[in-house]
């Protein structure tokens, strides 16, 4: 629990930092453009094919008659647009995450090696292609699990419950394969997330509870749907500001656990060498 703490606080520092801040904005920058010409092209086309839906389907007359006697009448409107935003945004987080694990994190990385790490050796047994597998496969596993629990989102509390758990377990497995690309060899990177894999979660469900604050900036008011060009633009930075310094909270955890780890195994084979006559 200490060095989680510990390589929490670090991380916060670091993120501050503007060598870091400019790594957010990289990110920001692509995810806004890309996201915003196709939510712009599409924006009609997805809303009308989810009203459809919604219309086929009995449960939202139930939803429809709870609005009106509670006196939200005017929610039937905004409830396809809500939707298509509340099914974006994780996509939004995802291509962020990539774009992150893709462009930031090696830079991250350098950053704590150069700061924090200068006496931890470079083993580099990770690569580019190897980081990128590893994201789009943790990726398409999560949007299967999105796709599977899609209509748990609608009851509570597990709209709560499940983005955290699906973005945590995905912040996890592709961010702690970047963290120790650079220094650990395969099999140190095995060993360490075998010893370290609830620290590790807990670190990726963390990062997945503060990435779901900016989803309380829609959750506050459906009518900032008619902001939501600017919202969505705010919301992107936020996340990326969050997945830089969970980047940097991995980095800090895991190259510290590797470095203890080569320390004990070092003083290991000292203990266990014969005394020289």
């Amino acid at each position: 629990m200490n060095d989680l703490l510990r390589s929490f606080g670090r991380a916060l520092a670091s993120a501050f930092h503007p060598r870091m801040l400019w790594l957010t904005f990289k990110p920001f920058i692509v995810a806004t453009v890309s996201w915003g010409v196709a939510l712009w092209f599409f924006w009609q086309t997805l809303t009308g094919a989810t009203r459809s839906w919604l219309d086929d389907w009995s449960f939202t007359a139930t939803l429809y008659h709870l609005f009106d006697w509670l006196g939200f009448s005017t929610l039937h409107a905004v409830i396809a647009p809500f939707i298509v935003i509340a099914v974006a945004i994780p996509l939004i987080v995802v291509t962020v995450l990539l774009l992150i694990a893709m462009l930031s994190m090696p830079a991250a990385i350098r950053f704590l090696a150069d700061r924090q790490f200068a006496g931890l050796e470079m083993r580099r047994g990770g690569t580019w292609y190897g980081s990128l597998g590893q994201a789009l496969w943790a990726t398409l596993v999560c949007l299967v699990l999105l796709i599977v629990t899609l209509p748990l989102w609608l009851v509570p509390p597990f709209f709560a419950l499940i983005p955290p758990l699906l973005w945590g377990w995905l912040t996890y497995r592709v961010m702690s394969y970047d963290a120790l690309a650079l220094h650990a060899t395969p099999e140190e990177r095995r060993e360490l997330v075998r010893r370290h894999r609830l620290p590790l979660l807990l670190i990726g469900v963390a990062s997945g509870l503060l990435g779901s604050l900016p989803t309380l900036l829609w959750a506050s008011s459906v009518w900032l749907i008619v902001l939501f060009p600017v919202i969505t633009a705010v919301t992107i930075w936020i996340y990326a500001f969050i997945l830089v310094f969970s980047a940097l909270w991995f980095g800090y955890y895991c190259l510290r656990a590797l470095q203890r780890m080569r320390a004990e195994e070092h003083g290991g084979v000292r203990r266990s060498a014969p005394v020289p006559y």
